[in-house]
């Protein structure tokens, strides 16, 4: 198995990196989509969030990775006390769905190998058994298949995966952060899809020549010693994980005064986003960034941070307005700075 690149090493893209490193400080935030041109890094930096992540503890005989203390939800062999009660500390699984996966493949199907050597109606778990507890990837998520987008949708709101087929009744937690990356020249994604990412972030291709060296720089090593190149970044790459664990952390002690409220409320009604899910997801988003900052509580200069990431997605199009939505989330931004609203 090829040795993924280092997170670290990546150059530039520095709100993709961001936005990764908030989800891993708390999952709740809803999940990364990354959105641009194709060779900016975009699978490069979801394969390398496995050596950021500190292990996790599993249930020794669990199928399905559940948590011993059953937070995330249990399982029926973890319900019932027949998985055992051994634990072991394993790593985050960061689970890749391919465009080309059957349903089978996703949910899960009977384990034809048991049936027809042992007679045995066993199941076989999928993807989204895999990716419990971790991060599920897809890579260009705008063309996946509409039957795959609605079980994703329907797993993401419940937690749950329940699959009945060929004699088999089975349903199992399944809570992952979901990470998709694309190019919105191949296609849209559907507005339901959408709204289940916490952040969205653009990628672009690097403008200037010394930050395109310096990317030439850093492949061309790795290629030529993939080993040495992970090593000479590792104790870069262990800085960065042992910020997200101090950052989990002090999480729940992070503060959230109302003139921060304020200034959330006040940047969604001025870009007029529907429902309160942006509100939410941007105050979670920046508590995981103080967090990170190692600050006792959220600012406004946390709230503008994210703010693009947390919002550009949920604007309505505009026939008037044809600037992009991240250019409208920034112009908000300096309208409610100028107007004297924000002291960022």
């Amino acid at each position: 198995m090829a040795t993924p690149f280092p997170f670290a090493a990546l150059v530039g893209q520095d709100e993709m990196k961001r936005a990764l490193e908030i989800v891993a400080v708390d999952p709740g935030v809803g999940g990364v989509l990354i959105f641009g041109h194709r060779g900016t890094g975009k699978s490069t930096a979801v394969r390398a969030l496995p050596a950021l992540l500190p292990d996790i503890e599993v249930v020794a005989g669990c199928a399905y990775g559940c948590a011993p203390d059953g937070r995330g939800g249990r399982c029926a062999a973890c319900a019932d006390g027949t998985a055992g009660p051994k634990t072991k500390r394993v790593g985050v699984p960061v689970v890749d769905l391919p465009l080309g996966a059957t349903e089978d493949r996703v949910v899960g199907t009977l384990d034809l190998e048991r049936a027809l050597t042992e007679g045995v109606r066993a199941f076989e778990p999928g993807l989204l058994a895999q990716a419990h507890r971790g991060f599920l990837y897809v890579d260009e998520v705008n063309l996946l298949e509409d039957h795959l987008v609605d079980l994703l949708l329907d797993v993401a709101a419940s937690g749950e995966n329940v699959v009945e087929r060929e004699g088999l009744s089975v349903r199992h937690p399944a809570r992952f952060v979901l990470v998709g990356s694309g190019n919105p020249e191949e296609g849209e994604l559907r507005p339901q899809l959408l709204d289940r990412f916490g952040l969205s972030v653009e990628v672009t291709t690097p403008g200037d020549l010394e930050t395109r060296m310096e990317v030439l720089r850093r492949r061309d090593a790795y290629d030529r010693d993939p080993e040495g190149f992970v090593k000479r970044w590792a104790a870069t790459d262990g800085r960065i994980r042992a910020s997200i664990r101090r950052a989990r952390e002090r999480l729940t002690d992070v503060q959230v005064l109302d003139g921060v409220l304020e200034t959330a409320g006040r940047l969604c009604l001025a870009l007029g986003t529907d429902g309160l899910r942006g509100e939410l997801t941007l105050i979670r988003a920046a508590r995981a960034l103080a967090a990170l900052d190692g600050v006792a509580e959220v600012t406004d200069e946390q709230i503008l941070a994210v703010a693009p990431s947390a919002l550009r997605h949920r604007l309505r199009r505009d026939p008037l307005d044809d600037t992009g939505s991240g250019a409208r989330v920034a112009r908000a931004i300096e309208e409610l700075a100028a107007a004297g609203s924000s002291p960022a």
